[in-house]
């Protein structure tokens, strides 16, 4: 079974939101230790978080300081943060890697070992919600140069996925709603 590796993006200042939402929580949990723990009970080996806004106080919530990286271009977008990420993996065995964004409360690690299942250094597959796709998306170790190149603004990897024959979509809608958390409102009550 190959390695799989996490990547959890936590970087955004949530101007929307009123303030990064890495320090969200829901139920007293701070959604980065939320979405780490999603990672880590999922079975990913290694787990990198990229930060941004807020950093120190979003690393100091982390139970391994040491697994953060700070994206020093974090306010050009999401790209920023996938390519600081993957380039911070490069350095591990893992043959790929489970992208997933801190904002998505909704998504467990059910949902994260259903989208993993069997990945390997080729794989691209994406998590669809009631046919919609979303996150995590897992892409194989051999894909991450050309996603670092390609990689830019807020759209991270979605123009690289864009069309792609060998993607393949995971229904999940039956384990979560896969819904972004983008103002307060949007928070599960």
């Amino acid at each position: 079974m190959a390695e799989v590796a996490g990547l959890l993006l936590a970087a955004g200042a949530g101007r929307r939101f009123g303030g990064p939402k890495a320090l969200a929580g829901l139920d007293g949990e701070p959604f980065v230790v939320r979405a780490l723990r999603v990672l880590t009970e999922a079975g990913c080996a290694t787990v990198r978080v990229v930060l941004g806004a807020s950093a120190d106080e979003v690393r100091a919530l982390l139970p391994d300081p040491e697994a953060a990286l700070v994206a020093g271009d974090w306010e050009s977008g999401m790209g920023a943060s996938l390519r600081a990420g993957l380039r911070a993996l490069e350095t591990t065995t893992a043959e790929a890697v489970v992208v997933h964004l801190v904002d998505l409360p909704g998504v467990g690690a059910d949902v994260v070992r259903r989208v993993a299942d069997g990945a390997d250094a080729d794989t691209v597959a994406r998590a669809a919600f009631d046919g919609v796709p979303g996150h995590p998306v897992v892409l194989g170790r051999r894909w991450w140069p050309e996603i670092v190149a390609g990689a830019s603004g807020d759209k991270g990897a979605r123009d690289w996925l864009k069309g792609r024959p060998d993607l393949r979509l995971v229904e999940c809608g039956d384990l979560g709603t896969g819904r972004d958390v983008d103002r307060r409102e949007d928070l599960p009550g």
